[in-house]
Order: C-alpha cells, then sequence, then structure tokens
C-alpha cells in the first residue's frame, strides 16, 4: 500500500460565517462589485457583498 505522498489534488480551508475573506480598496465601488461577482463564479455558493 502507499504512504499517501502522492500530489494534492486541491486545498480546503474551513471558513467560519461571518468572516471577511477578501477586502478592496482604493477603486470605485462598481469595479470593486465587478471584481467580486466574477471572483465569486469560483465559488459554490452565494457571497454577501
Amino acid at each position: 500500500m502507499g504512504k499517501g505522498k502522492g500530489n494534492p489534488e486541491y486545498w480546503v480551508a474551513l471558513v467560519q460565517p461571518g468572516t471577511v475573506i477578501y477586502e478592496i480598496q482604493g477603486v470605485d465601488e462598481a469595479s470593486a462589485r465587478e471584481a467580486f461577482r466574477l471572483a465569486g463564479a469560483k465559488f459554490r455558493y452565494e457571497l454577501p457583498l
């Protein structure tokens, strides 16, 4: 049997509800919302803004 030393297929991080994951500063609100909308497409759940 192997010893579990293969390459990881993906990374996981546990995030508690209400935790701020990312903040943007120095751009207008419309650009920030669009950036978060595009980034949010990578998550399997809805991200509140």
